[in-house]
């Protein structure tokens, strides 16, 4: 384990628990600590990227903002892996569904992330790499939807690199059977593997790319619930 506090997190070793539940936007994840976390204790706030310790039905739990994009998770799931000895990262965020049988406020639990970003050549693997959730906590979180009744898809998603695209191709993306468009996954999911490590990105669906169905900025950030039941079910 590295020295800590590292440079874009502010806590001491010890104050991060091994299980932490990010979102892109602090804002959601300072919801998720009043919301759900017993006792928490603010551990970061370097550059507003709120953190929180607490507990949830007794177990150590953490939350924690991610920022947007690929490069701002990458920075953040790295440190918190190799430099607070986390095992378990859960992303919840929202994503634009592709898919005809996806509508707003469905969850879409990502088994896979394609992506247009570069974020793995630094690996100099000898082919590409398909980045993939934990099995574990996919299926725990695929058996809480049934019970809980949440309408879910679960399958690949697209992340890219980039939000305002002179070429999208999302048309390309949806034969194929990708069901939505987010922006983190792959960073998160190739970060655990090369450490080792478990994660799992949960999105619910804020806006339809092809029929324009869509949701406030409030809405996502207070309003996205039943995501973050599925993460903390994980617990």
């Amino acid at each position: 384990m590295a020295k800590t506090p590292t440079p874009h997190i502010g806590a001491q070793a010890g104050e991060i628990a091994k299980t932490v539940i990010m979102a892109g936007d602090p804002l959601r994840a300072k919801f998720m600590a009043e919301r759900f976390l017993e006792n928490p204790v603010l551990f970061n706030q370097v550059r507003g990227m709120l953190g929180y310790t607490g507990t949830y039905q007794g177990k150590p739990v953490s939350v924690m903002g991610h920022g947007m994009g690929i490069p701002s998770i990458g920075i953040y799931t790295y440190e918190l892996f190799n430099f607070y000895d986390v095992d378990t990262i859960i992303r919840v965020g929202s994503a634009g569904a592709l898919q005809e049988d996806l509508h707003v406020g469905d969850l879409v639990l990502a088994m896979g992330a394609c992506t247009d970003s570069n974020y793995a050549s630094q690996f100099e693997l000898p082919g590409t790499y398909a980045p993939i959730a934990d099995f574990s906590l996919l299926r725990g979180a695929a058996e809480t939807c049934e019970r809980l009744g949440y309408r879910y898809k679960v399958g690949n998603v697209f992340s890219s690199d980039i939000f305002y695209k002179e070429h999208s191709h999302n048309d390309k993306w949806m034969s194929m059977g990708v069901l939505a468009i987010e922006m983190e996954a792959p960073a998160l999911y190739l970060n655990a593997a090369r450490a080792g490590k478990r994660a799992l990105t949960i999105c619910t669906i804020s806006d339809h790319i092809f029929t324009g169905e869509e949701t406030t900025a409030e809405e996502r950030q207070t309003t996205f619930t039943k995501m973050m039941d599925v993460a903390f079910s994980l617990i």
